[in-house]
């Protein structure tokens, strides 16, 4: 009798104890961790989860704060500033300790975007002699998975880890060889958060409460909305069957859609600031590199105001002011063409990039020799994580070094041509590549019909453009293609920014309803 009632006792007893336990632990999301880098010099956030009024001390190299989880058992504190150095150990005490070793203070940059920017070191040009020089302590990485979500999330499934040949080799290439370089040239531990997701529009990283203040979208949400709701279990499982069969019988016939659930895919307003990026705000870093706009390539007109403005929602949320943000501007993609390209998608989302260094601490890499034509995952990274990293270096680091392409400035009609003046040159002045004769403008006189036109360098920053059967020019253009036939670059091969200077016809609209 008595051992009968003793086992059900001894039990509940045990669960009880459990439970409070449970209750009692503490715990931090998955960008706090084993190898992480803290950023050097700024105050650094630490945040977690705890019982209701837990005390939380925090400790690292001398320092001590204390804080109590709220009545939603969340506790947050900030850390002081620290220089470079490390390791450290970061200790979390409440009712029980974590401890995290081998914590390095240095230099934290986020890699975001699509495609381009997840495309891994392994799948580059170079990959083989990169990964076999890859290992290194002072260069630590840690990517965030693929969550699509309408509600916040709080974490991931993540962990830093040091850079060595595997490590590097899935990891971002843009953002590889932007951290390596920045390693070798500050001489500090380099932190690399990966959160790209490919094929993903800038509207799936902007919080849906922001996209809902603005009017011009109120359509675009609802359409998406009403999606959403009638893409079912059954209707997705009828795509991944009719996907899998098409497969099967050896892909005759036309390739049905790629089987993306649009209710939790890369595409889907707010979806990936819930799910990717929500997880990390706060984290201290340095700043941003962005390499994303395909996937909105024919909205341009949307982009001109989404991109800037998640940049802005992006320095909101952080609360670390207006922290650097550079970006890749599209690279040339599709066939060239003989003649003058009349309209471009593309050219009009780059000159929707170009408009967003109207922003404060921006810089955008001009990248339009550094495509393929046949593929929009071009495989040259180095050279594109290259021109990010001058931005970096010039600007945020504040070394002596070209970081700006050339740019459009003024244009003076003369001669029945026109004498086009750029700024951002540097010393060395323009220089036309390979051939003495300049490529890459177009003229258009009051027919607005553009034609390929001579081009010719008449001082460090002018270029003078003609063409014999346009007397009277109305607009000029230089670059303006999906893929541009050009060969104008300042002497450090920086490629000049697409431009052009009056808008006689375009192709982007202000969409309110897009396919999935």
């Amino acid at each position: 009798m008595y051992s009968n009632l003793t086992t059900p006792i001894i039990c509940l007893c045990l669960y009880l104890g459990a439970a409070t336990l449970s209750l009692a632990e503490i715990s931090l999301p998955a960008i706090f961790g084993d190898h992480m880098v803290l950023q050097r010099e700024q105050i650094n956030p630490v945040w977690g989860r705890a019982t209701a009024g837990q005390a939380i001390t925090v400790r690292i190299d001398g320092q001590q704060m204390t804080t109590a989880a709220d009545l939603d058992g969340r506790w947050k504190l900030n850390l002081m500033p620290m220089p470079a150095g490390g390791p450290y150990t970061l200790e979390v005490s409440g009712q029980q300790t974590i401890r995290f070793t081998d914590v390095m203070v240095g230099e934290v940059w986020l890699c975001s975007g699509q495609s381009n920017m997840q495309w891994p070191l392994a799948q580059s040009d170079g990959a083989d002699l990169e990964v076999l020089t890859a290992t290194s302590s002072q260069l630590r990485m840690i990517s965030i998975p693929e969550v699509g979500t309408q509600q916040a999330q709080e974490d991931f499934k993540g962990q830093w880890q040091l850079s060595d040949a595997k490590v590097a080799a899935s990891f971002s290439a843009v953002g590889y060889h932007f951290g390596q370089r920045l390693q070798l040239a500050l001489g500090v531990t380099v932190g690399l958060i990966d959160n790209a997701w490919g094929g993903s529009a800038v509207e799936a990283w902007i919080p849906r409460e922001v996209l809902d203040a603005y009017p011009r979208y109120k359509e675009f949400l609802e359409v998406w909305d009403a999606q959403a709701a009638a893409y079912t279990d059954a209707k997705h499982a009828a795509c991944v069957a009719q996907w899998e069969a098409w497969q099967a019988g050896e892909h005759e016939g036309e390739a049905p859609r790629w089987p993306t659930d649009l209710r939790y895919g890369q595409g889907r307003p707010a979806n990936l600031y819930n799910g990717v990026l929500h997880p990390i705000i706060g984290y201290g870093m340095r700043g941003v590199i962005w390499y994303q706009g395909e996937s909105n390539a024919s909205r341009a007109k949307q982009y001109a105001h989404l991109f800037p403005l998640m940049i802005s929602t992006w320095r909101e949320q952080w609360q670390q002011g207006d922290f650097p943000f550079y970006w890749s501007q599209l690279a040339d993609f599709t066939a060239e063409l003989e003649g003058a390209q009349q309209e471009s998608w593309w050219a009009e989302l780059r000159e929707a990039q170009t408009k967003t260094l109207d922003l404060p601490n921006t810089g955008q890499a001009v990248i339009i020799d550094c495509g393929e034509g046949r593929d929009i995952h071009p495989r040259n990274k180095r050279t594109v994580a290259d021109r990010l990293v001058r931005h970096a270096l010039a600007k945020t680091y504040e070394y002596d070094l070209a970081c700006e392409s050339p740019r459009f400035a003024e244009l003076t009609l003369r001669d029945a041509g026109v004498e086009v003046r750029f700024e951002h040159v540097s010393s060395g002045g323009l220089y036309a590549f390979d051939v003495a004769a300049v490529k890459g403008f177009d003229l258009a006189g009051a027919d607005g019909i553009f034609h390929w036109a001579s081009a010719q360098i008449i001082g460090q920053d002018r270029i003078f453009v003609i063409h014999p059967e346009i007397t009277e020019p109305t607009a000029v253009r230089f670059g303006w293609a999906d893929n541009p036939v050009f060969n104008l670059f300042d002497r450090n091969g920086l490629p000049v920014t697409p431009f052009r200077t009056q808008v006689v016809s375009e192709i982007s609209v202000d969409r309110t309803v897009v396919a999935p």
